[in-house]
């Protein structure tokens, strides 16, 4: 389902951002911890931390989860009104008989913007910027390569190369003039050097390159596109940003320590690089490559270069790769970590459960188990557990018995609570195939709204008729007059519509849900004919059904203590753990979303109590946000250090896919 998937990636993008910022505080760390080391050590620590990151999300995806339990450590921040959101394909449902905007008295919220998706998207979207943004400069920069002349003196640079232990051939061009000198390529390495370098003093253009010829000594180039794409998927953290911005700085200053490794005087090094820096401008195409001086971090670097005592040892080329490797090593197990809710010691071992009952034959227990199952909404289970038991009663009973029959509605009846309409027919037509009885009522109606949606009014119908002539009183009864009414409706007969909703009021038991289930439909046609002040009445009778109904519906807090509100002293509860709430069939099939406020007092033993209904929607919706409320567990809010009952609101949005 469209939720389970949203919140799985809800998980899997926190679970990112928190083992990313782990990661960068270790390399943080590190470094600290080289401070008296050279450049380039520490360079190495935030190149590996770079391939720790872009390793990161492709290893959480990829690796077997390993699970720690959280003990509710990553509740939801303190407050005082608490939100749930459910939601459900408006696939397959019937056209309601009013369109969603004709009813103001219970009004359908606009959709409320769910932040973790929002925040999702947005990081997605970043990313994706980012990454294209540096492919475009990589792009600029092999065009600005083709279009560039061989640099002059190439007898020079090779000696050079060659001085600097380089033995591959690295291509040395000549640019626009004005342009920084930069390093660049992956397989194919290349120094862009600018035209008007030719006017230089041979000391400079010698001091020039080597710089730029000991960034491809030590694979500067790799590493800075590695890194790049690491600022890229974390783009939004602060402190991806400090990574960047000492992995820049350590690298220049390991390239400047390589320079004068090669017996250039310091103080000549400094001058020709603070004159080179004034004199030149860093290209936009240049993000994607090794320029030679960055004017943010020019200071630093002069004293570093000045600094005889400074410490200018040199790793080999392959370090880099290796402590790359060794990071993502270490990242193994951290990727591997995925939060989970404590395990309750005392849950039944489900294949024990489902060996035992297939090896007894028993269908009732396996039944039961889905049922328990199916509260739990670990409907896969559910599914094989009631598909089991079918083949049992048809072993025992026969495929034409009634006890088949319940089979095939148990999987009907799960098959339509996960969405999946085509797996549901089939399971009802196959029951209500071997004849009509009060246990097919169910399947016939949700067969009958199945062809009104598909505007196959003969067969919807035929369909409502045989469940009213099963039935002819009751539940049942009004909604398949309900029904009828629709079918009528969608034939433009809102005379003939009126009186089978007339019917249904009268079928069902005043002050029942049932009955406001009937008024909210019934309001909905009203309003339909601009009778505005007759679908008010109606409208808000439904209402106060649905708030009598939410009273009657929760438990009452024994305690004898007025609830507080937090301030003052009082501190707001904790939310601890929640499920989402399920959507009601009437509401899926009517198309009505909207927002349920519920105010409850939790209680000191961390329960939801006393709920009053505050703003309704109707059609089952109220009654479904409360069912999950009561499942939420808190930690409740204190008073001087006890626990004490506090008022709180619930918001709970419903809406459609």
């Amino acid at each position: 389902m469209f939720v389970h998937s949203e919140s799985v990636w809800s998980a899997m993008f926190l679970g990112a951002a928190l083992k990313s910022i782990a990661v960068l505080c270790a390399a943080w760390l590190m470094a600290l911890a080289l401070r008296k080391r050279s450049a380039a050590s520490r360079h190495l620590v935030w190149t590996a931390a770079a391939a720790a990151l872009v390793a990161l999300p492709l290893l959480s995806i990829s690796l077997p989860v390993l699970r720690v339990p959280t003990g509710g450590l990553l509740a939801a921040v303190p407050s005082i009104t608490f939100h749930a959101d459910a939601s459900a394909s408006a696939g397959g449902a019937i056209t309601r008989a009013a369109p969603p905007a004709a009813r103001p008295a219970t009004p359908s919220a606009p959709r409320r913007l769910d932040l973790a998706l929002c925040l999702m998207l947005l990081w997605t979207a970043g990313s994706a910027l980012a990454l294209a943004q540096m492919l475009l400069a990589y792009t600029k920069l092999c065009r600005i390569r083709r279009a560039a002349r061989p640099y002059p003196a190439p007898e020079a640079q090779r000696s050079l190369a060659r001085a600097l232990g380089i033995g591959c051939p690295v291509e040395v061009l000549e640019t626009s003039a004005g342009t920084m000198p930069m390093a660049f390529g992956l397989r194919r390495s290349t120094i862009l050097m600018p035209a008007n370098s030719q006017a230089w003093t041979e000391e400079r253009r010698r001091m020039v390159l080597l710089h730029e010829l000991a960034h491809v000594r030590r694979a500067d180039g790799a590493t800075h596109l590695l890194a790049r794409v690491a600022l890229s998927l974390f783009w939004w953290d602060p402190l991806a940003w400090y990574a960047w911005r000492q992995f820049l700085k350590e690298r220049e200053r390991s390239a400047d320590d390589l320079v004068l490794s090669a017996g250039e005087p310091a103080a000549d090094y400094a001058g020709h690089l603070l004159e080179v820096a004034r004199s030149l401008q860093f290209a936009p195409a240049a993000s994607a490559a090794v320029a030679m001086a960055r004017r943010s971090d020019l200071e630093g670097r002069l004293l570093a270069i000045l600094d005889s005592a400074a410490d200018r040892t040199h790793p080999g080329r392959a370090s880099a790769f290796a402590a790359a490797l060794v990071a993502v090593a270490l990242v193994v197990p951290l990727a591997a970590l995925r939060a989970q809710d404590p395990i309750d010691p005392k849950a039944p071992n489900i294949e024990v459960t489902f060996r035992t009952a297939v090896a007894q034959k028993n269908y009732d227990a396996l039944d039961q188990a889905a049922q328990n199952l199916e509260k739990l909404r670990q409907y896969d289970d559910a599914q094989k557990f009631l598909e089991s038991a079918l083949a049992i009663r048809q072993e025992l009973a026969g495929p034409q018995s009634a006890s088949y029959v319940a089979g095939l509605l148990k999987l009907g009846d799960l098959a339509a609570k996960r969405g999946q309409a085509s797996q549901a027919e089939d399971y009802y037509f196959r029951a209500v195939a071997l004849g009509d009885t009060p246990e097919t009522v169910a399947a016939l109606l949700y067969l009958s709204r199945r062809a009104l949606g598909v505007k196959n009014y003969q067969q919807s119908e035929a369909l409502a008729q045989r469940a009213l002539t099963v039935v002819p009183t009751g539940s049942f009864a009004a909604r398949a007059l309900l029904l009828k009414g629709n079918i009528s409706l969608a034939q433009d007969l809102a005379g003939m519509a009126e009186i089978y909703y007339l019917q249904a009021l009268g079928a069902v038991k005043p002050g029942s849900a049932d009955s406001a289930f009937v008024m909210e439909t019934y309001a909905q046609l009203m309003r339909q004919q601009s009778r505005l002040g007759e679908a008010d009445g109606m409208a808000n009778s439904a209402a106060a059904i649905r708030k009598a109904r939410i009273a009657e519906l929760t438990p009452r807090s024994n305690a004898a203590a007025t609830p507080s509100r937090v301030g003052n002293g009082v501190s707001a509860p904790v939310l601890v753990s929640k499920i989402e709430p399920e959507y009601s069939e009437e509401a899926r099939v009517a198309k009505l979303q909207g927002t349920v406020l519920l105010s409850i007092v939790i209680g000191v033993d961390g329960h939801a109590y006393n709920a009053t209904l505050a703003r309704s929607i109707g059609f089952g919706l109220d009654e479904k946000a409360l069912d999950a409320v009561l499942q939420w567990q808190f930690k409740p809010g204190t008073q001087n250090g006890l626990p004490v009952p506090v008022v709180a609101q619930i918001e709970v949005n419903f809406r459609l896919l």
